[in-house]
């Protein structure tokens, strides 16, 4: 604190004084941690308004009463202390305050123009970014923003000559903007509630009438500016007409009167300048506009003074030296605006990353130079792009109400597709809402010039503009837009094809405004590239749409998990323990393989069985837990009373079931689970089952997916009305086949019908699509599935009319869903009671056995089952076969009942959207196809009422969070009971490509990772089953008690030596072949020739001993080398049937 406040009277240069500002900015932002928290609480606590004017500490004690009485005790164990640890405490107060007092001083040594060194503009960009962390931080802020608007800091920086100053005050001047952000953000400081629209007006009003007030009662030279309604002296311009004609005396007497300035005493003249004094009035009175009339201002598109802006899309070598003009993403937030608008903008600048990436290498390959006579000539071409013949803007529709700008503007886009037929069906191809960039460029270099990648992009190439546009389709040769359908397109003549495009409104405005007030060029007029991307990496504009529309709307997040979104309150109060609506008793269903297991699942916990025959205790069980959120504070207990509860709470009452009989055919029988879970495992399923947050630390072969799919079907058959969303991360997230959402939608949906247990079918879905379907004859897509449930219809209606046919009933029944019904309820229901009325004891009299087989109804429907069906042993078995019988034959016209709406829906759309919404209950999406169809499924009134994520510790921060609001509230309330979130955050994390956004804004953590940091509770699975003891030993020091399963210790394949290695693992130096080593053909494509021979070598070795070719895989780290893997297996192994291919070759 000295080093950093004396700076070279400590010996400190300014460069090592920066690098002090470093260390306490992180900090500062590392709260989590005890030592540090305890630390930094001294200096940003409430007596550090002791540096505040005397006036103005009253002022602010009155706004909040209590804080009066907080006040005096500080005072009075101030005035206890003895005088060293007086003058400590004195110290610790005003350390913020005089560091604002020693960074204006450097500030102001700064001079507007001419040569300066360096060393001052870091110093100064890092305190500004210290500043804003103190600012976005609400343990940091809730006193510190008070002592910052009463040092006048921002005014100041405001004033300063390095704000003048074009090029080396660029990034201070951005940093300025973010502090100005925070320093007004819409957040009353002492409560941390997000103020409303209302609020800050009315805000705004006291100010303005204050000023007034004082105006009209002590300065009579501004009765004018006294009596005007506010809305007519609010702005800047106004402001500035009112007092810039005051005197400096003038103003630092108004100024004074309200608490800003010391007052200035009678007969002296101010020191302080009038421009200061005139920006301090005008900045704090002036009308802002609202945050969120700023964010549907923004265009959503980068244009090309975003794109490159190294401060704000730095290069991807970014050192980790400098500072940026870019928002972080910690482990607190002030408001849910403030989460969703921090990851709204480095989402919107990783965005711009990449499309900056694909516009360089596109203009590189087209090759662009100065022609003759000053136009462009193109001597390349690219794939991804082509030359503008027309452009023209067709539309522009006026703003709707309450709006500036317009409500649609649309241009028609003219390209030459003289291009081989592929490329030409790829841009044919283009679909609506896919999005492409208009670019002009403007060359000096001349014909031949070769280009230097090294040097700057911009210069080199002459760009000029980038705009973004969306595809509203292609124009057939009428002018008309063709619509997309299943009817075939019509074929076009010739190879000029004309796209209808969407242009962002606000974009456009401010580019016309532009135009008209500084008389620039209309960007419009200049266009003469389009540039398309690849679909898969393009969904940028309408994640950032839902983002926006999400801050449009009242988010309605669950009340037990608000709090630790934003980062405050308990970590804990959303695990099911603290619940206030926790379940007593959970049907485990399938899960426990034997008494004997759930036993040993509950270690520490004594069993009472309600059932005492031996032979009855068996799966499936109900278990009834002790309440763990008893209500009991501030009751006075006896010892005995506590130890009494103690045992109490440790006992488990266990109540074995049997399952209602299915019917008498095979394929009713359920199918059992036959993993025996671990205690851990048991722990995380029996969390998932009840309401609240659940986190699974699952390390490598853990088990997870196994745990995700048992809780998933507990929930299923536990709560048959309620909806669950499971959420993977997306195809481009990660490269990793296991983690691909193919893999994991083939567990989560694929093998469920082979051995889930009583899933029905009907009721799974999958939403959106991979480049490949999933691995199996099942699909799950809408279509797929309408399609199933059609097929299934037309099965169950021809076992209608078997059933017909076996009661000797005449008609057509079987023809519909509805005259099946009528059926069931006039024939079947019917001779069924009659049935139970025959065969059930009356007063006491027993019924023979053979009675229930002999008035069976139906047993000629039941002539193709297992015969006999009727056992004649007993009256019970018999009575429980027959209703078996009777609910195999009542679930087929419950099905036709709920396929009913299929056949009064004609469209395959409208079925699909009856299904998403009526009849599935499992619905399984990725989290970048929730982002894009938001809208949509909002609009459809999509509900559910649990999630589980998959590798939620690779999903992006606001891609986890964007699936908890896919639904609008009821009554205000979100209907979401359980979140169950299952990841490993020692793994990879989120894939974010520009190491500026990764490190210095901290996007790569996600939200699982930051929950953990947090403290909120998780279950770490504790047992692998995957790999051998001792690569197990490689990596298990990363996690908590991570051990083996037995059969690792015991199965002879994970104990006997790999037949021709020496070692289970070992790294291999491979020298450079024919003196060469790593290669990089085209940018980030590394190759190394000499690896891939020698791991291709290798698998042929182990072929030869006899390894299965599907038993092994070759995994690298980089695409590029992926490839050369694959050629040299191609060339040397895949013709030869002996060697084969491996399993897998992938990154």
């Amino acid at each position: 604190m000295e080093a950093v406040l004396t700076g070279n009277a400590a010996g400190l240069s300014l460069k090592e004084e920066t690098v002090v500002l470093v260390f306490l900015d992180h900090c500062f932002n590392s709260l989590e941690v005890d030592l540090i928290r305890e630390q930094v609480q001294q200096l940003v606590s409430l007596p550090m308004w002791m540096c505040l004017l005397p006036s103005r500490l009253q002022q602010e004690l009155k706004k909040v009463p209590k804080l009066q009485k907080f006040w005096n005790l500080i005072k009075k164990k101030f005035d206890q202390m003895d005088a060293d640890a007086a003058e400590q405490a004195i110290k610790e107060r005003t350390f913020l305050s005089a560091l604002i007092k020693k960074f204006h001083g450097v500030l102001m040594s700064i001079p507007p123009t001419g040569k300066y060194t360096s060393l001052h503009f870091h110093y100064c960009e890092r305190f500004i970014e210290l500043i804003i962390d103190l600012e976005a931080l609400l343990p940091t802020r809730r006193w510190f923003n008070t002592v910052l608007d009463d040092s006048h800091l921002v005014v100041r920086c405001q004033l300063s000559g390095l704000l003048k100053r074009e090029t080396e005050g660029h990034l201070f001047c951005q940093l300025l903007d973010m502090l100005k952000f925070y320093s007004g953000f819409e957040i009353n400081d002492q409560t941390g509630n997000a103020l409303t629209q209302k609020e800050m007006t009315t805000l705004h009003y006291d100010k303005i009438t204050s000023l007034q007030r004082a105006a009209f009662s002590h300065f009579p030279e501004l009765n004018d500016f006294a009596m005007s309604n506010v809305a007519a002296v609010d702005t800047r311009e106004s402001l500035t007409k009112h007092f810039g004609h005051l005197s400096p005396n003038m103003l630092h007497r108004v100024a004074s009167y309200l608490c800003l300035l010391p007052e200035l005493p009678e007969g002296q003249d101010t020191t302080i300048e009038k421009d200061f004094l005139l920006e301090l009035l005008v900045s704090r009175h002036e009308r802002r506009i609202s945050q969120i009339e700023q964010l549907n201002q923004m265009p959503l598109y980068p244009t090309e003074k975003i794109i490159w802006d190294e401060n704000i899309v730095p290069t991807e070598y970014y050192s980790g030296e400098g500072c940026l003009a870019l928002p972080k993403l910690n482990l607190q937030f002030l408001t849910l605006h403030d989460y969703l608008l921090r990851n709204f903008n480095l989402f919107r600048l990783e965005s711009t990353y990449e499309i900056r990436q694909d516009i360089e290498d596109v203009v590189w390959r087209m090759k662009p130079w100065q022609s003759e006579y000053g136009g462009v000539v193109f001597g390349g071409w690219a794939r991804m792009a082509q030359t503008i013949t027309t452009f023209s803007i067709v539309e522009v529709a006026k703003p709707n109400i309450g709006e500036s700008w317009p409500a649609r503007v649309r241009a028609d886009v003219t390209v030459n597709l003289n291009v081989q037929d592929h490329i030409k069906h790829e841009w044919e191809g283009l679909r609506k809402h896919d999005v492409c960039f208009l670019i002009t460029v403007r060359p000096n270099l001349p014909y031949g010039t070769r280009f230097d990648r090294r040097q700057p992009f911009v210069e080199q190439t002459g760009l000029a503009y980038v705009r973004g546009c969306e595809v509203q389709g292609m124009l057939d040769e009428k002018g008309r837009v063709i619509e997309e359908g299943p009817e075939p397109k019509p074929k076009l003549h010739g190879d000029n094809r004309t796209f209808r495009v969407w242009l962002d409104p606000n974009q456009y405005q401010q580019d016309m405004t532009s135009s008209i007030q500084s008389g620039t060029e209309d960007p419009y007029e200049t266009f003469n590239i389009i540039m398309r991307r690849k679909p898969k990496e393009n969904n940028f504009k309408a994640v950032l749409e839902t983002i926006r529309n999400l801050m449009n709307t009242e988010c309605v997040v669950p009340d037990w998990l608000h709090d630790i979104i934003i980062g405050y309150g308990d970590p804990g109060s959303a695990h099911y323990s603290k619940m206030p609506n926790q379940i007593s008793t959970l049907d485990f269903n399938d899960t426990f393989l034997s008494l004997e297991h759930l036993k040993s699942s509950f270690p520490g916990h004594s069993i009472k069985v309600t059932e005492e025959n031996a032979d009855l205790q068996v799966p499936p069980f109900r278990i009834k837990f002790p309440n763990q959120n008893k209500a009991d504070k501030g009751k006075k207990r006896k010892a005995n009373e506590d130890v009494e509860e103690k045992e109490e709470e440790k006992v488990l009452i266990v109540e074995p079931y049997v399952t209602p009989n299915r019917g008498p055919y095979p394929y009713n029988q359920p199918k059992r689970n036959t993993i025996q879970f671990t205690p851990t495992q048991i722990e995380a399923i029996r969390a998932g089952m009840q309401p609240g947050l659940t986190m699974v630390v699952g390390p490598p072969g853990t088990g997870k997916t196994d745990v995700a799919v048992q809780i998933i079907s507990n929930i299923y058959h536990n709560f048959p009305d309620q909806r669950t969303l499971i959420v993977t991360h997306s195809n481009q997230v990660s490269s990793q086949p296991r983690c691909s959402l193919q893999m994991l939608l083939l567990k989560l949906l694929g093998s469920w019908y082979s051995f889930t247990r009583n899933i029905d079918e009907r009721h799974l879905l999958r939403l959106g699509h991979g480049e490949e379907e999933l691995e199996t004859e099942k699909d799950f897509s809408r279509y797929g599935r309408v399609n199933y449930v059609l097929a299934r219809r037309l099965e169950l209606l021809k076992e209608v009319g078997r059933l017909q046919e076996s009661l000797g009933v005449p008609g057509d029944v079987s023809y519909t869903c509805e005259t099946a019904g009528h059926f069931y309820l006039y024939q079947v229901m019917s001779r069924w009671e009659e049935y139970m009325s025959k065969v059930k004891p009356k007063q006491g009299k027993k019924v023979e056995v053979g009675d229930v087989a002999a008035h069976f109804p139906f047993p000629q429907y039941f002539s193709n089952a297992p015969q006999p069906v009727f056992k004649g042993r007993s009256y019970e078995e018999d009575m429980d076969i027959a209703e078996g019988c009777y609910r195999h034959i009542k679930k087929i016209f419950t099905q036709l009942e709920e396929f009913r709406a299929f056949e009064l829906l004609r469209s395959g759309l409208d079925r699909s959207k009856y299904l998403l919404v009526k009849e599935a209950k499992i619905i399984a999406m990725t989290c970048t196809h929730a982002a894009l169809k938001r809208h949509d499924l909002v609009e459809l009134a999509f509900k559910y009422d649990n999630i589980l994520m998959e590798e939620s510790a690779q999903i992006l921060e606001i891609e986890t969070f964007i699936p908890l609001l896919l639904q609008n509230p009821e009554d205000g309330y979100s209907r979401l009971k359980r979140w169950i979130m299952i990841g490993d955050h020692h793994q990879l994390p989120p894939v974010i490509k520009n190491m500026a956004f990764q490190k210095y804004s901290n996007m790569e953590q996600s939200l699982f990772t930051r929950f953990v940091r947090l403290g909120v509770p998780t279950i770490d699975l504790d047992a692998q089953g995957r790999a051998r003891a001792s690569l197990c030993n490689l990596y298990n020091w990363r996690y908590k008690h991570l051990g083996n399963l037995p059969h690792v210790q015991q199965l002879p394949e994970f104990q006997v030596p790999n037949p021709g290695l020496t070692f289970d693992f070992q790294l291999i130096n491979v020298e450079d072949f024919n003196g060469v080593g790593e290669t990089e053909p085209t940018p980030y494509f590394y190759q190394n020739l000499a690896e891939a021979e020698y791991s291709v070598a290798l698998f042929m070795y182990m072929r030869l001993l006899g390894y299965p070719a599907d038993r092994i895989s070759i995994l690298t780290t980089y695409n590029g080398q992926k490839h050369l893997i694959r050629d040299v297996i191609n060339q040397r192994c895949a013709a030869n049937p002996f060697f084969g291919q491996p399993n897998k070759m992938s990154v």
